[in-house]
């Protein structure tokens, strides 16, 4: 199904035009489309779960969770993904984790660090007596060769998020320092996602660029097995250094990358956790006996990248791609001029997500009016912008996207509004791995993809943009931007940090090399047979600690 889904253009604007597209297509596209009825139940509220209470759940058992996607690979120095995250947070600790107030917390450290007064040297005190999935210990050498790899590797997505670190070292057993050429204000919160992920050294030998197939980690769980697009299960590890809290002999993350089949897995009980519900699900969810929904805002978006210059794939010279929306900010404007986000919002998700403009979340510190400017739908002016820029109108664009049915039906969407400022979008679905592959080969001409989001902008942004981003796929690169981003995450000031990112949201406005479109929220459904759930504003869910619910 590489045609269009939707061909059918409409005039009107807003939510109920976007209804009317939705309605059309039902009858002219080969996926449904239906409007979302909208959230049944009152205004939601946070519910990050509770931690277990050993005195309720039972030890041993398994847990099904269904996930959305699939994972791309389990190597925390090439791993893209944020389904590869909810199965690295039971095996893969990191030196840093969050908690539900979205706080830095030590993990596998046992402080924060500690800042040379030149803002040149970071001390990170370790964990004592911890030891990997395969017996071998970590201490501060294994914490020199994970970042070593980090920064080395070919293909490493962490090289670009540790920015200016130049070196490590172990000082003794349990402290490492890392040098830094300039202050790097985003360190820690980098270190409490992938790049903070200590491998064991000996597995790193004996498997090279092959550790995702047998990761060996510090966890909770350890790997155990993986059945490409079906399932990966990892089991109790019992060198973990705190197995008291571990009640689960095993967890089975089972790919159903259908909402409603996850869903419909829940009210069964084949599965006791899902992620991603669908909004369309979601109403009922909230009120079904035995069923508990787990929701928070999240930190992250979801938008539209344009190929501008990856020509090569990542990691290789960007070129010239010769097309209009490659070449001329005019057209991607256009674009985003074209996009009714509050339609969207409303007649895909029943208004359960918020429309976005940025990659900085509104519920973090760095937050400002800047930050969070919006460019209005106006179809009329997309279109002369379109004459402006001398293309053809309607301008011809190819989109690649998840072929899931909740990506379809937000493609189908958007490709109806969008024809109202002159865009004949052409839907191309794709499987999600293949996605990732397809976008890091610079295999597309635009794509609708998201990310999970980080508490520092940052990580949100520069990795992205920046030239040689480590997932810069558009192929970007802005000399005057990235000079804003190396003055915003070197400033140790909190009110310039947060002005620098309202200039550097303005500047991505003045080129859209990614336009934003809205922000999920993240909405997880658990059954009372199980007990310990927890999701927090970064998205992960967290099962490593949770139990089978005494009977």
């Amino acid at each position: 199904m590489k045609r269009s889904l939707v061909s059918r253009r409409i005039r009107g604007r807003g939510a109920g035009a976007l209804a009317i597209a939705l309605a059309a297509a039902v009858a002219v596209g080969c996926a449904p489309v239906q409007q979302s009825s909208g959230p049944a139940a009152a205004p939601a509220t946070d519910s990050f779960g509770t931690p277990a209470d050993p005195a309720a759940v039972q030890q041993g058992g398994t847990l099904v969770m269904a996930l959305s996607a699939e994972p791309d690979m389990l190597d925390p120095t090439q791993s893209r993904s944020l389904y590869s995250r909810y199965v690295f947070h039971t095996m893969c600790e990191k030196l840093y984790d969050l908690d539900e107030h979205t706080q830095i917390v030590p993990q596998l450290a046992t402080a924060l660090p500690t800042v040379s007064a030149d803002g040149l040297s970071v001390t990170i005190p370790l964990r004592q007596g911890v030891k990997f999935a395969d017996g071998t210990p970590m201490d501060a050498q294994s914490v020199v060769t994970t970042f070593q790899r980090n920064l080395t590797m070919a293909g490493s997505g962490r090289k670009s998020e540790l920015g200016p670190v130049t070196s490590v070292e172990a000082t003794d057993a349990s402290t490492v320092v890392v040098h830094l050429s300039t202050p790097f204000a985003p360190l820690t919160s980098v270190l409490a996602d992938r790049a903070g992920m200590i491998m064991s050294p000996a597995a790193l030998q004996q498997l090279g660029d092959k550790f995702g197939t047998a990761p060996v980690c510090v966890g909770p769980f350890k790997f155990e097995k993986r059945v490409a697009q079906n399932s990966i299960d990892v089991v109790r590890d019992p060198n973990y250094y705190d197995a008291d809290k571990v009640h689960l002999d095993r967890i089975t993350y089972r790919i159903i990358t259908d909402a409603s089949i996850r869903a419909a897995n829940l009210r069964s009980g084949d599965a006791q956790v899902a992620d991603t519900l669908s909004t369309q699900d979601t109403p009922a969810l909230r009120t079904t006996p035995g069923i508990q929904v787990l929701e928070s805002n999240s930190l992250g978006y979801q938008g539209i990248t344009f190929n501008i210059g990856n020509v090569a794939g990542l990691d290789n010279p960007l070129g010239d791609k010769g097309t209009p929306v490659a070449n001329d900010p005019r057209v991607r404007r256009a674009f985003e001029l074209a996009v009714d986000r509050q339609g969207l919002v409303q007649a895909v998700f029943g208004g359960l997500y918020a429309s976005a403009c940025s990659p900085i979340s509104p519920d973090t510190a760095f937050t400002s009016e800047a930050a969070q400017a919006c460019t209005p739908h106006d179809p009329d002016a997309a279109r002369k912008l379109l004459e402006e820029a001398g293309v053809t109108v309607p301008y011809k664009i190819a989109m690649i996207t998840s072929n899931n049915p909740d990506s379809l039906r937000l493609a189908q969407a958007l490709q109806a509004t969008v024809a109202t400022g002159g865009f004949d979008l052409e839907i191309q679905p794709v499987e999600y791995s293949a996605l990732l592959d397809q976008q890091d080969r610079g295999d597309f001409e635009m794509l609708q993809l998201g990310w999970s989001g980080r508490i520092d902008p940052d990580n949100n942004i520069a990795n992205y943009l920046s030239t040689g981003g480590g997932q810069n796929v558009a192929g970007y690169s802005d000399p005057a931007l990235d000079a804003l981003l190396t003055q915003a995450r070197t400033s140790t000031d909190q009110a310039e940090r947060v002005r620098l990112y309202g200039e550097i949201v303005t500047k991505i406005h003045e080129a859209d090399p990614i336009v934003y479109l809205y922000r999920q929220r993240n909405l997880t459904g658990v059954t009372d047979s199980v007990s310990g759930v927890q999701v927090f504003p970064d998205g992960i869910v967290r099962v490593a600690f949770a139990g089978l619910t005494r009977v």
